[in-house]
């Protein structure tokens, strides 16, 4: 008995015939470059008729991160410190920050990563490596071996890691929570298979026609109608998923905090990202052997490597308020003030440098402005920090101004921004007096996230540029307000190009 097919689905049914066992409905997509949907409308259609039975397996697929190469090359941070280890057998905390600054290494990860591998122990402020650790010398953990082997792969599942005798559940364990080394996805997969009836028929008489539309004037004039089936359409079956174009999540946190600040009637402001170290520092009133102007925080530019400083007259106030207090009722710092120091080139640390330069052009109340922008800081990259990141800051220039009020702008601010539960803490900063640090409520890691400082500007911050009245000034990050709003666990998963993950997160939250 012959039967009736289409030209795509006889494309799809003669790869099932010479099949001797399963075959994935992945495989027959790529063997047939026809599409995920046409694909399974014809066996759902021959599953439908008893040609074909359709199982449904679940898997878990490992899949690298971008860059996961690389760093499996070069060495996973607790591995590279193995050999140092092994030679010691046991470091210093302090050796230790040493050399992971000089390596570029995160400390924090050989840290987490080696204790929970089993081949480090912290002792009495010293970093032990365990039998564990020295057998991990001879040869690749498990996860190492299963991210191996995924990069060769173009498609790998755990399941198959019992046939080369690597244990699957420790590879889930070192790598669940590890994504920027790879993630563990779930995937549902389809396999087919011809029953006897369906293998029969398909192996007979195949009547192959061409599916359309509609007719043309031409089919019907040349007679060729009678080879051609009009499309039936199902519109029960899935079909691809249309993500439409959005903002990227960071623009739109920034483009919220704007209005945000201009809907509560702040003026917007902008300043250079290249700052001088007088206006990153020494405007601020941070003393010159602060450990924040070491390198080992701060980005230092050698081109150009000295800043033009303002009037002499304002650099002179500025001079004499860290040396003796000048006339701000206060003693200063006690040191003698190099001028070399206020002239060195950095990448601005924090966007009080713009503040601070708008409150030096304009001293006068009643003022209001903020100034959103990249900051940077030589920081250890981990789940929530980042060597470069955004700030909003802003003061608030006004006779009447006090920690009160300081701190009900912050909670407005935080209320339009969709954040309910924050709270305050006091903090010490060099430039404000009293000081405050603002914290959300992290749920998905049970814990208070820090969000920034804010404080009201101390005299010897002020003065020197001719205010009199009380100023209320903060810095407040937003790459963890990004985090915090769309669920992520990982400050760096704003950043990494994973587009199925930056489309399917919603917007509105």
């Amino acid at each position: 008995m012959a039967i009736t097919l289409t030209e795509e689905q006889w494309r799809i049914f003669q790869l099932l015939v010479p099949a001797k066992q399963f075959k994935a409905v992945h495989d027959l997509v790529n063997e047939t470059g026809l599409d995920n949907p046409m694909v399974m409308g014809s066996l759902t259609y021959g599953e439908s008729e008893g040609w074909l039975t359709i199982q449904e397996q679940q898997r878990e697929e490992l899949v690298p991160a971008e860059g996961a190469n690389e760093i499996l090359q070069q060495g996973l941070p607790e591995r590279q410190i193995l050999p140092l280890l092994a030679e010691k057998n046991s470091i210093s905390m302090q050796e230790l920050a040493q050399i992971t600054k000089e390596k570029n290494i995160p400390m924090n990860e050989i840290i987490k990563w080696g204790g929970q591998r089993g081949w480090f122990m912290k002792n009495k402020g010293e970093l032990a490596i365990t039998e564990a650790g020295r057998r991990a010398l001879q040869g690749a953990d498990a996860d190492e071996q299963a991210l191996e082997l995924a990069l060769h792969s173009e498609k790998f599942y755990l399941d198959t890691l019992i046939e080369k005798n690597i244990d699957e559940q420790r590879v889930k364990e070192l790598l669940a929570k590890r994504p920027a080394l790879a993630k563990i996805k779930s995937r549902t997969i389809r396999l087919i298979e011809l029953t006897p009836t369906g293998r029969e028929l398909l192996s007979g008489d195949i009547r192959v026609v061409r599916e359309q539309n509609q007719l043309t004037s031409d089919d019907i004039a040349s007679g060729e109608w009678k080879n051609i089936r009009l499309r039936h359409y199902d519109v029960t079956l899935p079909a691809e998923r249309i993500y439409p174009v959005k903002i990227h999540l960071m623009q739109k946190i920034i483009q919220e905090t704007r209005t945000a600040f201009l809907e509560m009637g702040f003026t917007e402001i902008i300043s250079p990202q290249v700052e001088s170290a007088f206006w990153d520092f020494d405007a601020l009133f941070q003393p010159q052997d602060h450990p924040a102007r070491d390198m080992q925080d701060t980005f230092y530019l050698e081109r150009p490597k000295i800043a033009q400083l303002p009037p002499e007259a304002v650099v002179k106030r500025v001079q004499l308020t860290h040396e003796n207090g000048w006339e701000t009722g206060s003693t200063g710092w006690g040191y003698q003030w190099d001028r070399r120091r206020a002239q060195q080139v950095v990448l601005r640390t924090h966007t009080t440098a713009t503040t601070i330069r708008a409150l030096a052009a304009n001293p006068n109340p009643p003022r209001r402005v903020f100034c959103v922008g990249k900051v940077y800081r030589n920081e250890a990259i981990s789940y929530k920090h980042l060597p470069e990141f955004f700030q909003v800051d802003g003061i608030v220039i006004d006779e009447q101004a006090n920690l009160a009020t300081l701190l009900g702008t912050l909670k407005e601010f935080y209320r339009k921004m969709g954040f309910s539960r924050v709270k305050f803490k006091p903090a010490f900063f060099p430039y404000t007096e009293p000081s405050a640090e603002a914290f959300f409520y992290m749920e998905s890691k049970k814990t208070w996230i820090e969000l920034g400082g804010s404080g009201v500007f101390r005299p010897e911050v002020t003065r020197p540029f001719g205010c009199q009245v009380p100023v209320l000034a903060w810095g407040l990050g937003l790459d963890r307000l990004a985090m915090l709003r769309y669920g992520f666990n990982d400050i760096r998963e704003l950043y990494w190009s994973d587009l199925d993950k930056l489309k399917e997160v919603s917007l509105c939250q």
